[in-house]
C-alpha cells in the first residue's frame, strides 16, 4: 500500500454474528420524559427489531421493543456492532441496570448461570491463585463479585 488510507480502504470488516441468538449487554438504561425507559447497549450478536419480544436476564422482565434508534436515527433492525438505544413497553428504569442482558424471548434466550468455566485473566493480584479466590468478574458490561470453586490449568504462571 501506498498511504495509509489505501491500507485502511483495503480492510475487510470482520464477519458480524447475525446468525446466533441475541445478546445485548446493558451499558445504561435511561428514563426518557415522553418515551418512556430507553435501555442503552451495544449488539453482540443476532439481530434486534421492533416489535421483538424481548428478556433481561438474570432478573428482568420481558417486554416488547416500541422502537430502536442508533445516533437519534430510528432503525429497521440493529445488528453486532451497533450501539443502540430501544425503547421498551411498561417497564420501569428501577427493573433494569448496567450488566442485564437483552435477548429475544422466542430464540434461546439468555438466563442466569450459577457457574461456569471460563478461561480469565487475572490483574493486579500479587499473591497465589487457588480454588477460593474472590475476585470481582468484568464480563462485558457486567461487574460482579464471584468465586473460583476449581482452577482447571494454570496457562501463564508468573
Amino acid at each position: 500500500y501506498i498511504t495509509l488510507f489505501d491500507a485502511l480502504d483495503n480492510i475487510e470488516p470482520p464477519s458480524r454474528p447475525v446468525d446466533k441468538p441475541l445478546r445485548l449487554p446493558l451499558q445504561d438504561v435511561y428514563k426518557i420524559g415522553g418515551i418512556g425507559t430507553v435501555p442503552v447497549g451495544r449488539v453482540e450478536t443476532g439481530i434486534l427489531k421492533p416489535g421483538m419480544v424481548v428478556n433481561f436476564a438474570p432478573t428482568g422482565p420481558t417486554t416488547e421493543v416500541k422502537s430502536v434508534e442508533m445516533h437519534h436515527e430510528a432503525l429497521t433492525e440493529a445488528v453486532p456492532g451497533d450501539n443502540v438505544g430501544f425503547n421498551v413497553k411498561n417497564v420501569s428504569v428501577k427493573e433494569l441496570k448496567r450488566g442485564f442482558v437483552a435477548s429475544d424471548s422466542k430464540n434461546d434466550p439468555a438466563k442466569e448461570a450459577g457457574d461456569f468455566t471460563a478461561q480469565v485473566i487475572v490483574l493486579n493480584h500479587p499473591g497465589q491463585i487457588q480454588a477460593g479466590y474472590s475476585p470481582v468478574l468484568d464480563c462485558h458490561t457486567a461487574h460482579i463479585a464471584c468465586k473460583f470453586a476449581e482452577l482447571i490449568q494454570k496457562i501463564d504462571r508468573r
